[in-house]
């Protein structure tokens, strides 16, 4: 597939690009990527190196996304290309988010062939999902914008570190989404994912105000981010913010990638997480990977 450029980003006179897409705003020289790995500049043009070419698809129920409350019983058609804009010490997909594209095998398929594959298999729906999809942006929009022609809809699963001005750009195609919202400490962020926690309230609070649907995911690391008075505040932010009624999926977390010496989260921390949390108002509260 022919190379595709980026949208979201500014040259400079040293041939040097900033992309424009994330709060990184990283400033990529000559042959080089951002931190995402998957947006390179090429003779002073910001290129996807992803586009077209998805390293993963499957056929998933809609509640591994996971989305309890959006058409529970369904399946979607997941893709995910390489890539992420996050350096999660934990992350459980590092084998196809934390690569280059050229280090993983890959099929060559444009936004229509993708529709197609969803029809064919008789999906409602598309999943964005595995890897940062907001990394890969460009493809997403356009296979969104197809997927809405053929009535099917578009689910987001991301870490939601992206600029607003490119956001607003794609929800009106997205339908639903799953955000993890990783910590409720920009300290934690900052250490654990590389990125910071401001950014993500954003996006959040911009999916709805924009009238997505959304799920939100807060995987407990033990030692990292199960202390009991942020979670409390995070539930409290969350009721404050009018999403008192968004599902919540407390994950139970198991040693992975550079955690592997982190045990697995005790079952009573999520009892006690799930407790605080619908004694803050949140009306549907979930444990996950129990």
């Amino acid at each position: 597939m022919k190379a595709k450029e980026c949208n979201y980003y500014r040259p400079f006179d040293d041939g040097k690009v900033e992309c424009q897409l994330c709060p990184h705003h990283c400033r990529i020289a000559q042959g080089k990527t951002g931190l995402c790995r998957s947006r390179r500049n090429i003779d002073g043009q910001l290129i996807s190196d992803v586009y077209g070419r998805p390293c993963s698809l499957a056929i998933d129920p809609i509640e591994k996304k996971p989305l309890y409350h959006f058409h529970p019983g369904t399946q979607c058609l997941s893709i995910a290309c390489t890539g992420c804009n996050f350096r999660c010490l934990n992350c459980q997909n590092h084998d196809i988010s934390q690569v280059s594209p050229q280090s993983v095998g890959h099929y060559d398929l444009s936004p229509e062939d993708v529709v197609a594959l969803c029809l064919e298999h008789r999906c409602p729906g598309i999943a964005y999902t595995y890897t940062e999809p907001l990394t890969y942006i460009e493809y997403v929009a356009d296979i969104a914008k197809l997927a809405h022609e053929k009535g099917l809809w578009n689910i987001l699963v991301t870490a939601g570190y992206v600029n607003q001005a490119p956001l607003a750009d794609l929800l009106p195609f997205i339908d639903a989404a799953n955000i993890d919202l990783k910590s409720f400490s920009d300290d934690t962020y900052r250490k654990v994912c590389g990125g910071q926690l401001q950014h993500v309230l954003q996006t959040i609070l911009a999916m709805r105000d924009a009238g997505v649907w959304i799920e939100l995911t807060h995987l407990v690391i033990p030692g990292i981010n199960d202390d009991m008075e942020k979670i409390r505040q995070m539930c409290r932010w969350m009721a404050d913010n009018e999403l008192a009624e968004t599902p919540l999926h407390f994950s139970r977390f198991f040693p992975r990638y550079k955690m592997s010496d982190v045990p697995p989260t005790p079952l009573s921390t999520l009892r006690t997480a799930r407790n605080i949390a619908l004694d803050e108002g949140i009306r549907h509260v979930y444990l996950g990977n129990v």
